[in-house]
């Protein structure tokens, strides 16, 4: 059996304390390629100094953060009253507004310097919440990020999904996704930037079984160097005042504790996608 990579990534470490012991914990046990960080909290130094502890191989990215929280950049044309948009708002904005994509481009340096400040390097790849970095204002400063470390590490960067590996019950939202992300993949390729792809992980978050299904179809079906996003954690206070997404997040984790999650990769030839040091 043809042995194939699996690229198992979980996104919004930081986000809260619970959110990022769970991700630790599967680090930790080898059951995840990496976690993709925000870095916008107070928490980050301390959940930054954590992941110290991880295995080297493990790939630690930026998770780019520009909806529904706390800019890390102050108040701006983005943020007028230091919070972020809404989705919606946020691609509304920078389309129509400058200030708001130059803001957009302050924000994301001060997560990206947030990031390389406490972890001691620079992120071994990137991708976004609520998938903003398929947009063209982050594209943008996806360019310019390339053009500066072109003579040094570079990030591997989160591709776009297809339909085919969608589970029919999210199939418009993996349509909607899709759209954002046309062209995205030529885009990255085109600034000498690495992409990991294509993107699955998506689920319908109100069936308690729906996450342990999506993952057996993407380890069933997907091709050799694919990514899947999960989002396991511990449920905390601090969690319930900065996200809606809750309950999923502990089915997740323990579903990737379990030995049944192991079997599955066994039994399909999925070995989790590990960085070279």
């Amino acid at each position: 059996m043809t042995v194939r990579r699996l690229w198992l990534i979980a996104d919004d470490y930081g986000l809260s304390p619970g959110v990022s012991r769970g991700i630790l914990d599967l680090l930790e046990r080898g059951r995840l390629s990496g976690t993709g960080c925000m870095t916008l909290f107070a928490e980050w130094q301390d959940e930054a100094a954590a992941l110290r502890d991880v295995p080297p191989e493990a790939a630690i990215g930026l998770h780019l953060t520009l909806t529904d929280q706390i800019a890390c950049s102050g108040a701006s044309a983005l943020a007028p009253h230091g919070r972020l948009p809404s989705l919606g708002r946020l691609a509304l904005l920078t389309s129509m507004n400058s200030r708001a994509a130059q803001a957009v481009h302050v924000e994301l340096n001060a997560q990206y310097a947030r990031f390389v400040d406490a972890i001691g390097r620079t992120p071994d790849f990137l991708d976004g919440h609520q998938h903003v970095h398929f947009l063209p204002v982050v594209r943008r400063w996806i360019s310019n990020l390339a053009k500066q470390t072109e003579n040094g590490p570079a990030p591997f960067v989160r591709g776009a999904p297809v339909l085919g590996h969608a589970p029919p019950a999210v199939m418009t939202k993996v349509a909607v996704v899709r759209g954002m992300a046309r062209g995205f993949d030529r885009f990255v390729s085109a600034q000498g930037l690495d992409i990991a792809g294509p993107l699955s992980g998506f689920y319908d978050w109100k069936d308690g079984t729906a996450f342990a299904a999506a993952i057996a179809r993407a380890a069933g079906t997907l091709p050799d160097n694919a990514l899947f996003m999960c989002h396991p954690g511990h449920v905390d206070d601090i969690l319930k005042s900065r996200d809606s997404l809750q309950n999923p997040r502990f089915v997740e984790l323990q579903y990737l504790q379990s030995e049944e999650f192991s079997g599955l990769l066994r039994k399909n030839g999925v070995t989790l996608a590990r960085m070279k040091r």
